[in-house]
């Protein structure tokens, strides 16, 4: 009686004649008109399998016999294992936790980490951005893997430095960006030179694609420098391209031009990709004078030269998720031509963006002059403030949207930052979020609006 058996698994990848494992036991059936199959049935009340020669197998894993028309269900053996790319939980950091449990109890909380822009109190030009996105174009779908034409004439326009639009491939957004191009550049098991301190996302957008990204600290003197002679040493026969990000977050240094020409004559030598995330190169603070602007100035790179920057940051409207690419240097041709292959298979940039880039390029420049107003603002904040607290500094902020605060080193980043959370219910990273060497570092957004930053300094100055 077919009643009696229930059948536990299913292979995913059973052959004609397998043979069936019933109660631990190996025994051979031969399932007329079935597709063989491997099954366990360990611990249950079974008879002659051949009693299964007339069934019928459905696509839900149930078996109907002729004879007794109940169902019997496969019990899947779960839980299934996932990739090794992902982390192996995915419970919150002590930090994240001890947030979320003060928010729920009620606690006003004094975030100084603030990075989205849209909530930050800027004043956007609200009328013109819904009519850019409310165009009769963004009615029309063309797609092009490299991205609307129109688009990328206007961000060529936007970056200047001879760029044309035939340069650049719009993605969704930064991070789409280094997947595509880790995608393009790497093999499972090759690895990406990321200098440190940098922004923890390029460890799990390399492991997404099968790579590593090694860090390779940099070093502080007067202001942070790339360590050229330690890249050189960790460039391994794996190593496909070195990441940089101008000016770095949270760091806010600005590769000079001496760096850049090393870090291109290396990368030439050794045969190596150079990618160059500029997303915040629009907002130089107290930037040194020989300062590299932009790679874009470098109209012909010994080496593979990819920059990445978007809307997030140049217009701070990131919900509108739109990137790019710019490509220079040898192969420039062949490398874009691969992005557009690649670019091709998801095609996820939205119309409606691409339509509107234009006008929201055009829109941009009278937004980042309210961020660099709130960025110089909430710097001369801190200074006042720490004049006060003379056991305390800041590093110099070339650029970007980030302050790096010095501070006793009595505990770790991480119980520091906790610390403070509870007892002044103010927010701030720990250094060590971003690799930064040693502890006695703490991680504040100038982004913050004024009022809540200047109070956060004020909560928690006297608790360091």
């Amino acid at each position: 009686m077919v009643d009696d058996v229930v059948l536990l698994r299913i292979g995913r990848n059973a052959l004609e004649d397998r043979p069936v494992l019933v109660q631990g036991q190996q025994r051979e059936h031969r399932l007329a008109h079935l597709r063989a199959i491997q099954m366990a049935a360990s611990g249950q009340q079974h008879r002659d399998l051949g009693s299964l020669r007339h069934g019928n197998l459905l696509m839900d894993g149930s078996i109907i016999h002729p004879g007794n028309r109940r169902r019997r269900q496969f019990v899947y053996p779960g839980p299934m294992r996932l990739s090794s790319r992902l982390p192996q939980g995915f419970e919150s950091n002590a930090l994240s936790a001890a947030l979320a449990r003060l928010r729920s109890e009620g606690r006003e909380i004094l975030d100084l980490t603030a990075s989205n822009p849209t909530r930050c109190g800027f004043t956007y030009p609200e009328a013109e951005i819904r009519a850019a996105l409310s165009g009769p174009a963004v009615l029309a779908y063309d797609p092009d893997p490299q991205g609307s034409c129109a688009a990328r004439e206007a961000i060529a326009a936007h970056h200047g430095h001879g760029l044309r639009a035939d340069d650049l491939l719009l993605t969704a957004s930064t991070s789409e960006g280094y997947g595509l191009l880790f995608k393009l550049l790497g093999d499972p098991g090759d690895e990406v030179l990321v200098p440190s301190p940098s922004y923890p996302l390029f460890d799990w957008l390399a492991r997404l694609e099968g790579l590593h990204a090694r860090a390779v600290p940099s070093y502080f003197h007067d202001r942070w420098h790339l360590d050229l002679g330690a890249l050189e040493a960790a460039a391994g026969p794996r190593t496909r391209a070195i990441v940089v990000v101008n000016p770095n977050n949270p760091t806010g240094h600005f590769l000079s031009k001496t760096e850049w020409a090393g870090l291109t004559e290396l990368c030439a030598r050794r045969g190596l990709a150079l990618l160059v995330d500029e997303v915040f190169a629009d907002y130089a603070l107290e930037a040194a004078a020989d300062r590299l602007p932009t790679a874009l100035a470098d109209a012909a790179p010994p080496c593979p030269v990819f920059l990445l920057s978007g809307l997030s940051k140049v217009a701070a409207l990131p919900q509108l998720k739109l990137g790019w690419i710019a490509v220079r240097g040898p192969g420039a041709a062949i490398h874009l031509e691969g992005l557009a292959f690649l670019a091709d298979q998801y095609l996820s940039v939205s119309a409606p963006v691409q339509a509107a880039a234009s006008t929201l390029l055009a829109l941009a420049p009278a937004i980042r002059q309210q961020v660099q107003a709130r960025l110089r603002a909430n710097l001369l904040t801190l200074d006042a403030t720490l004049a006060h607290h003379p056991h305390l500094t800041r590093l110099p902020v070339e650029g970007g949207w980030s302050v790096l605060l010095r501070r006793p080193a009595v505990d770790a980043d991480e119980s520091c930052a906790l610390r403070l959370l509870e007892e002044t219910a103010t927010l701030a990273h720990p250094g060590s979020f971003f690799d930064l060497p040693g502890d006695g570092h703490l991680v504040l957004s100038l982004l913050t609006p004024e009022k809540t930053f200047h109070d956060g300094l004020l909560r928690t100055f006297p608790s360091l």
